[in-house]
């Protein structure tokens, strides 16, 4: 069974050597301690966040936090290109949903897309609020898929600023339902950002679209069936 994975202090974590020891304490160690429930002898990751990764055995465990000693620190490359999920707003859950699974399978960045036929609109303190639920989504997301390096969280984007990143980008693909290149044919760039734009609930609407191809971006389509937002 692969060993649980915590997020700990950046700098505690980047400045840590073999045999060292590093306390795992505040909200971390609190949910290592009482909720996973370590005991001394198991091992565990620690990581940045940033690509490192530290494996320890825990050497002292009281309520709310927990120490170890580092057996072994590995460093994960920066990727290459980055993946970037550009996930229109959707109601209920469904966007979350969405940037959940892309967390897991290795997404580098989230974006989320204020698009045209968005039924949720980010506004004011509700958009901090959301952003922040967001940001928990990918947390939570990086920790259960054991991954040292936890995606950005972007703030939220328009189509002005989104049509700018597309310009920026090695490559942007669309998911569009009238598109008819298969995104399963696409050769990908080496390096750069890639940019994957998933439209809401009433899909990207044509002035959208046109605003991204003209920018570079590529319409295409996962296969024969249109999907929910959140798949």
């Amino acid at each position: 069974m692969t060993h649980q994975l915590f997020l700990g202090e950046p700098s505690s974590v980047a400045a840590a050597a073999e045999g060292a020891s590093l306390l795992l304490d505040g909200d971390e160690g609190r949910h290592a301690a009482a909720v996973v429930r370590l005991r001394v002898g198991e091992r565990y990751f620690v990581a940045d966040g940033a690509g490192r990764r530290l494996l320890l055995e825990a050497t002292d465990v009281d309520r709310a936090s927990v120490r170890g000693t580092v057996l072994q620190v590995a460093d994960d490359p920066a990727p290459s290109p980055r993946f970037v999920l550009v996930q229109a707003l959707a109601k209920g859950d469904r966007d979350e949903q969405a940037i959940e699974a892309a967390t897991e399978l290795g997404v580098d960045e989230v974006v989320p897309w204020q698009a045209e036929r968005s039924v949720v609109v980010w506004r004011g303190e509700r958009a901090a609020k959301s952003l922040a639920k967001w940001a928990a989504v990918v947390t939570r997301a990086t920790k259960q898929s054991r991954r040292a390096r936890m995606p950005v969280t972007s703030p939220a984007v328009g189509l002005t600023p989104l049509v700018a990143r597309v310009g920026e980008s090695a490559l942007t693909l669309v998911l569009h339902e009238d598109a008819t290149e298969p995104l399963a044919s696409v050769e990908l760039p080496h390096d750069g950002d890639v940019l994957l734009v998933v439209g809401p609930e009433g899909g990207i609407s044509q002035r959208e679209v046109e605003a991204l191809q003209s920018a570079g971006a590529r319409p295409v389509r996962l296969g024969s069936t249109i999907l929910r937002a959140s798949s």
